[in-house]
Formats: C-alpha cells, sequence, structure tokens
C-alpha cells in the first residue's frame, strides 16, 4: 500500500476539482483518501492510495484529465507552483518500502515525460543529484522562470522535453516520508512580519529541525499566514511549530488567530496535544489519515 498525495493548481474553480477528482476516482482499486482546497492559494491537495500498479494508472489519469483544464497562464495564486499538477509524491504505507515508491516515481516520471510531453523532475529519495532533492530548490523561479531554467545543464529534466509545457509547465514527482502541511494564521495583515517568523523558525535558517516555511498573504481574508511543511514530524510535530510561532508573533504583539491541517495527518503527529491548543479550525477525526484509511478499506471490501 502506497500513499499519493498531488497537490493542484486550482483551489476555485469547483467544476475543475470535481472533474479531476472524479477521474482518479473512477480508477479501478483507488482508495480515495481526501482533497483539500485553498481559494487563496488556488491549490488542491489530493490524497488516495492503492498498490503500485494501480497508482501509476491513477496519476496518468489525473496528468491527461488536467491537461485541458488548467492553463498556468492564467494561473493567480500566493503559494508557489510550477506546474498544473504541480507535485506528485509517492509515501510508503502498509507493506511498501520506499524503495517502492522510488521505483514508482521513476516509472510515473517516464511515463508522463514520454506520453505528455512534460518535463519531469525526480525529488526527494527519487532525486537524481543532491541539489534537486528539495522540493523548494527544483521549483524556486515558479512557472514564469522555468523556461530560464531549463535552458541550464543542471536543470535537465529528469525525462520529457528540456521546454515548458506551453500550458502545463512542469512536473516534481517523487517519493518522500509522511508530510504534514501545517499552516498558521496571524491577526495581522503585515506580509514582512510573516516573513520574518517564517524566517525564523525553518530549518534552512537556523531555524527548527524538518520545518520549510513562508510568509504568505491571504488577501481575501486581509490576513497573513506562516505556511509550513513538517517533513519529519517525529523530530519537529506541530505542536512545536505552532509554539515557536506562537512566541515569535508575540514578540511583535501579534495573536495567532487559528491553524490549520491540509489534508490528512497521522495520528502520532497529534500525540501529547488537541486540536484547541493547536488552534486547529474545522479539525476532526476524520482528519486522521489512519481513521480515513480505514474508512476506505472498508468501503472497498463491500
Amino acid at each position: 500500500m502506497i500513499e499519493s498525495i498531488p497537490n493542484v493548481s486550482d483551489g476555485s474553480r469547483l467544476d475543475v476539482i470535481d472533474a479531476l477528482a472524479e477521474a482518479v476516482q473512477h480508477v479501478p482499486r483507488v482508495l480515495w483518501l481526501d482533497r483539500s482546497s485553498d481559494r487563496s492559494h488556488n491549490r488542491t491537495v489530493f490524497t488516495f492510495a492503492g498498490e503500485p500498479r494501480t497508482l501509476e494508472q491513477a496519476a496518468l489519469v489525473l496528468i491527461e484529465r488536467a491537461l485541458p483544464l488548467i492553463d498556468l497562464r492564467a494561473h493567480r495564486g500566493v503559494h508557489p507552483r510550477m506546474g498544473a499538477v504541480d507535485v506528485m509524491p509517492f509515501v510508503p504505507l502498509d507493506g511498501a518500502s520506499m524503495a517502492d515508491c522510488v521505483d514508482l516515481a521513476r516509472r510515473v516520471g517516464s511515463a508522463v515525460g514520454q506520453a505528455f510531453e512534460i518535463p519531469v523532475f525526480l525529488y526527494e529519495e527519487a532525486a537524481t543529484a543532491t541539489h534537486r532533492r528539495h522540493l523548494d530548490e527544483v521549483r524556486r523561479g515558479g512557472f514564469e522562470a522555468l523556461a530560464a531554467k531549463l535552458e541550464d545543464p543542471r536543470w535537465k529534466p529528469d525525462f520529457g522535453p528540456s521546454v515548458p509545457h506551453s500550458t502545463f509547465g512542469a512536473i516534481a514527482i517523487g517519493a518522500r516520508a509522511p508530510l504534514i502541511a501545517f499552516n498558521v494564521n496571524l491577526d495581522s495583515d503585515r506580509i514582512d512580519l510573516a516573513r520574518r517568523i517564517a524566517s525564523a523558525i525553518r530549518e534552512r535558517d537556523g531555524g527548527l529541525f524538518a520545518v520549510k516555511a513562508l510568509g504568505l498573504p491571504l488577501p481575501s481574508r486581509g490576513i497573513v499566514q506562516v505556511s509550513m511543511n513538517l517533513t519529519d514530524y517525529q523530530r519537529t510535530p506541530p505542536a512545536a511549530a505552532f509554539e515557536a510561532i506562537d512566541r515569535q508573533a508575540r514578540q511583535y504583539g501579534v495573536q495567532v488567530l487559528e491553524s490549520e491541517i491540509v489534508g490528512l495527518v497521522p495520528r502520532a503527529a497529534l500525540a501529547g496535544t488537541t486540536a484547541e491548543a493547536l488552534k486547529l479550525k474545522d479539525f476532526s477525526a476524520d482528519q486522521i489519515l489512519e481513521v480515513r484509511l480505514a474508512a476506505a478499506l472498508r468501503s472497498a471490501r463491500g
């Protein structure tokens, strides 16, 4: 059993998001787990699971369906992106190894490059070079800088052409450990403050281990957000990241308004804390990975 969590560059057009979800759900033996959309990010995260061959088929179906529906030339959103289906990680669950996910990422990448003429970068455990391992480096510059980036021999795609697809862009496909997408919203409209806090807590700037963070505006709400990926929740769980942001914000006289988990979260990541302590917005037990996976398996068995 392997989990796939593709991120799609549309979080506002319900008809498009529905069409993409339905395309995946119609693939035989796919265990559909979750979808989560954000209008400000203009991004949707899908979560589904299955055996490797099932996920390979689902990945190709999703990309094929997205091609005529999403044109990045017209895309606007606060989240970094370089592709219509921007990133597609594979994560080992029961009975699967990281090597299985690496093999799957490379098979899918080869098929995407060949079938759709989309540039494909392999990242994390599937990466073919050290400088291409981290997603933020692969995606740096976004769709707008992609053509120039692909002219650099160091950024020749692992599969597909060395020019962007005119509407789709490029895609990062990888294998990784479980990751938690965790956002903390501040009761402020100061983007400089959000960026300062993000820099203080992220690992690359000397902050918390296994934390990637950006300060982002949420224009529709008039507030700012510290948007994070927690890449090793055993070392830095959501509670530790929340406490660090809360402490930083208070130093500037700003309150944490709320937080959110995008997609699903392993049960162990919330051990020792509560939704109330984290000010989690609209959180329920249904967002726990093990709960959703058990329900999907029961449904599949009839």
